[in-house]
C-alpha cells in the first residue's frame, strides 16, 4: 500500500483521495484508499476477533459496491439484521452456505476488492465455518479465478 494512503486516518479522508486520485488517472492509488477506507470501518465496528474483523470488511467492502451503484452510501441493511440476530460469524456462514451464493461477489472483483468477498474470508478461517460453507466458498473462488483467466485470455466469459 503507498505511504500516502497508509497516512489516511478516517474513511472521509479515504474518499477524498480516491476521488483524486481518478482525476489524475491513478486508479490503482483509488483502489487503495477505498481498501484503506473498508480496514477502518471494520477496525472501528469492534470486531472480537481477526476473523470477525475480516467479515466486518468484507460487508464494508459490500456497501462500497452498493456505493457505486446508488451514487450515495447505502448500508447493506439485510447483513447487519442478520448479525444482529445470528452474530457476526453465524451471519456470514449463512450467507455463503446458500446455493444462490452471495450478493456482492464477483461485484467485488470489478472493483478491486475480491479478497473481501465472504467467500474468501471463509477460506482463510476455514476452522470457524461449517464443511459445506468451506466447500462453497472453495468452489465459487475456483470459478472466480477461472472466469478471471478466461478474460485474461480475450475468450468470453462462460455463461452462468
Amino acid at each position: 500500500m503507498d505511504d500516502r494512503v497508509k497516512k489516511l486516518m478516517t474513511p472521509e479522508q479515504c474518499e477524498v483521495f480516491a476521488r483524486n486520485a481518478i482525476k489524475l488517472g491513478r486508479s490503482d492509488l483509488a483502489a487503495q484508499a477505498k481498501q484503506r477506507a473498508v480496514e477502518l470501518r471494520a477496525g472501528a465496528h469492534g470486531a472480537g476477533s481477526a476473523a470477525e474483523r475480516e467479515c466486518l470488511a468484507a460487508i464494508y467492502a459490500y456497501e462500497e459496491i452498493l456505493r457505486a451503484k446508488h451514487g450515495r452510501r447505502v448500508p447493506a441493511r439485510r447483513t447487519w439484521q442478520m448479525i444482529e440476530r445470528r452474530g457476526i460469524i453465524p451471519a456470514i456462514e449463512h450467507a455463503v452456505d446458500r446455493p444462490d451464493g452471495t450478493a456482492g461477489f464477483t461485484a467485488l472483483q470489478e472493483i478491486g476488492l475480491e479478497n473481501y468477498a465472504f467467500e474468501a474470508v471463509v477460506l482463510r478461517h476455514p476452522q470457524l465455518f461449517s464443511e459445506s460453507a468451506v466447500e462453497r466458498s472453495s468452489q465459487r473462488m475456483v470459478s472466480l479465478d477461472e472466469v478471471a483467466a478466461i478474460e485474461v485470455s480475450g475468450l468470453e466469459k462462460p455463461a452462468v
